[in-house]
C-alpha cells in the first residue's frame, strides 16, 4: 500500500511538472493532474491538502535534486566546473521561472524559494571558498564568483527563451576563462 501511495504521489507531482512546463502554473488543476496521473481528482487533496502544498512539494523535490547535484560538484575533482555546469543547466530554467511567477501570487511558495535559495547560496559559497583557497585571486572573491556564475547563468537562460544570445558567448568565456585559471581545462566527468 505504501508503494502505491508513493507511486500515486509521484505521478501527481510528475503531472504537475509536465503541465507547468507545457502550459504554465495557472493551468495546473486537480482535475488536470488526476487525468494525467490516471487517478481520481480527490486524491490530489488527499495527498497534498491544498494546491499550494502540492506546488511547495514539487518545488522542494526539484530543489533537492539540484542540491544533490551541487553536493556532487563539491566532491568532484573540479568543483568550479561542476558547479558551473549545475547552475548553467538549462533543463530546470523554465520550471524555475514558473515557480518565480507563482511565488508572486503564493506567499507559501515564496517562502519555500527563499529558504531553498539561502541553503543553495551557503553551499555555493562553501564550494567556491574551498576551490579558491589556494588560488591567488585579487579579481574575484568567492561571493563575487558565486554571484557571477548564478546571475549570469540565470540571465542567459532567460534571454535564450526569447532567442536572444548577443554577448552570451563573451560573458560565458569570461567566467570559463577564470575557472580554467583555477582548475585547468574541464575534464570529462566520470560516470
Amino acid at each position: 500500500m505504501v508503494t502505491r501511495s508513493l507511486s500515486t504521489r509521484s505521478a501527481l507531482l510528475d503531472a504537475a511538472e509536465q503541465v507547468m512546463l507545457e502550459e504554465g502554473y495557472a493551468a495546473v488543476s486537480s482535475r488536470r493532474l488526476a487525468t494525467r496521473a490516471g487517478v481520481n481528482s480527490a486524491l490530489v487533496y488527499y495527498y497534498f491538502g491544498t494546491m499550494d502544498n502540492l506546488f511547495a512539494e514539487l518545488f522542494h523535490r526539484g530543489a533537492e535534486r539540484s542540491y544533490q547535484r551541487l553536493l556532487e560538484a563539491a566532491d568532484s575533482d573540479q568543483p568550479l566546473w561542476a558547479m558551473w555546469d549545475a547552475v548553467h543547466d538549462q533543463s530546470r530554467t523554465a520550471l524555475t521561472m514558473e515557480f518565480v511567477s507563482l511565488a508572486i501570487h503564493r506567499p507559501s511558495i515564496r517562502t519555500e524559494i527563499i529558504r531553498s535559495s539561502k541553503r543553495f547560496r551557503e553551499l555555493q559559497l562553501d564550494i567556491v571558498t574551498r576551490a579558491l583557497r589556494d588560488h591567488d585571486s585579487t579579481a574575484w572573491t568567492p561571493t563575487t564568483l558565486v554571484m557571477l556564475m548564478s546571475s549570469v547563468s540565470r540571465f542567459l537562460r532567460m534571454e535564450e527563451a526569447f532567442e536572444i544570445d548577443t554577448g552570451h558567448a563573451e560573458i560565458t568565456a569570461v567566467i570559463e576563462d577564470f575557472i580554467r585559471t583555477v582548475e585547468g581545462e574541464r575534464q570529462p566527468r566520470a560516470r
